[in-house]
Parts: C-alpha cells; sequence; structure tokens
C-alpha cells in the first residue's frame, strides 16, 4: 500500500467524493485507511452509569485505500511511483516527479 500515515489524501469515488484529508491509520492487511474527516458514520450509544443518557456518536470509519488518491506537495492528485535515491527506496510523484 503506498498510502502512509499523515499523507493527505483526496476521495475519488463514493458519497465522499471531492473531499479532503489527512491519515490517520492505515490497516495494509484490509487495505484500508482512516481518513480525517472521511466517511463519518453514526453509532448509537447506550448509557453507562445511572445518570447518563444514550446518546447518537459520529466516528470515522476506515475507507478503501483504492478510492483515495495521494495529494502532493502542489496539492494536485497524483499516483505514487517509487525511485531509489542514494540507497534508499522513496515514494516519488508520478505527476510532478519530486520526492513525497
Amino acid at each position: 500500500m503506498n498510502i502512509k500515515k499523515g499523507d493527505n489524501v483526496i476521495v475519488i469515488s463514493g458519497i465522499d467524493k471531492g473531499k479532503q484529508g489527512k491519515v490517520l491509520s492505515s490497516f495494509p492487511r484490509d487495505s484500508k485507511i482512516l481518513v480525517e474527516g472521511i466517511n463519518i458514520k453514526k453509532r448509537h450509544q447506550k448509557r453507562r452509569k445511572e445518570n447518563q443518557k444514550g446518546q447518537i456518536v459520529e466516528k470515522a470509519v476506515p475507507i478503501l485505500a483504492s478510492k483515495v488518491m495521494l495529494l502532493d506537495s502542489t496539492g494536485a492528485k497524483t499516483r505514487v511511483g517509487h525511485k531509489e535515491v542514494g540507497g534508499k527506496k522513496v515514494r516519488v510523484s508520478v505527476r510532478s516527479g519530486k520526492e513525497i
């Protein structure tokens, strides 16, 4: 998976199409990522204490990594390529050719 924690991404398909956000965590085994402010679902929460009320909580849910594209430093969406620099493999923006 080419998307890592801390990357800025844009959603390219689905109900949140066009929205941008920062990757909070990634789940490579499931090929999913958790993006800030994207794919928000409502969950009903029971009361836990005698004097507490039940409530509806909005929670971010992981989205498939194939439904997002990485944003490069110019703010354009791009695919991710790889290049070897100084004996180390680095991620490179296909569109601009700059290191991510």
